[in-house]
């Protein structure tokens, strides 16, 4: 069976590779009802369309300008990167968003404008074990992979590769992700559990 691709901006999957982005939010694409998560592991698809310095941290869009330059879906792109979901959280309220913002590399209004979109559906918050992809894997990119939707399946098979954090440094982030969402839920001692 082919491997699924989620689609995500070039620069995050940068940062995801670069160790500076832990967490993925996800509400799904125009042309989607709704984002689930149907696949514990998935290549990563960069994508160029929509990505604009403002809605990115200031440091991200000064690193990567490279990539914030190609405005146009290219033909071919590389695959650099592939994830295990280790957690999926749901979060529905702008604290909880707060809490996550050391673990992205999104801005401010534009993460807020993910949770309040689709209002009556929570912001999906992803914990990936990111793996690097060397050497990256070419991957044309056919019209049906294209348009405003978060997966699809691509002609490649899984590669090996080695985690961009080691075993102590992953579960680390992922308590800590755990911990800020708990901290941002006072209604509950424990806060709302991971999805899996």
């Amino acid at each position: 069976m082919q491997p699924f691709a989620l689609k995500e901006w070039a620069t995050v999957i940068a940062a995801m590779l670069a160790g500076d982005q832990v967490v993925m939010l996800r509400k799904g694409g125009i042309g989607e009802k709704r984002f689930d998560v149907p696949h514990r592991e998935f290549l990563l698809l960069p994508t160029h369309v929509h990505q604009r310095p403002e809605l990115l941290a200031p440091e991200v869009a000064e690193r990567w300008p490279d990539l914030l330059a190609v405005t146009e879906e290219p033909p071919r792109v590389e695959m650099a990167a592939w994830c295990e979901v280790a957690d999926v959280h749901e979060v529905s309220e702008q604290a909880e968003l707060d809490a996550l913002a050391p673990f992205h590399v999104l801005g401010p209004d534009y993460a807020a404008a993910r949770l309040r979109w689709r209002p009556k559906h929570p912001l999906l918050v992803i914990v990936p074990r990111v793996h690097r992809v060397a050497p990256p894997l070419p991957l044309d990119v056919s019209p049906d992979m294209r348009g405003c939707r978060s997966w699809v399946e691509v002609p490649l098979q899984m590669p090996a590769a080695d985690p961009v954090l080691d075993d102590a440094r992953f579960a680390e982030v992922r308590a800590q992700v755990g911990a800020a969402l708990a901290a941002a839920r006072p209604e509950s001692p424990h806060g709302a559990p991971a999805l899996g």
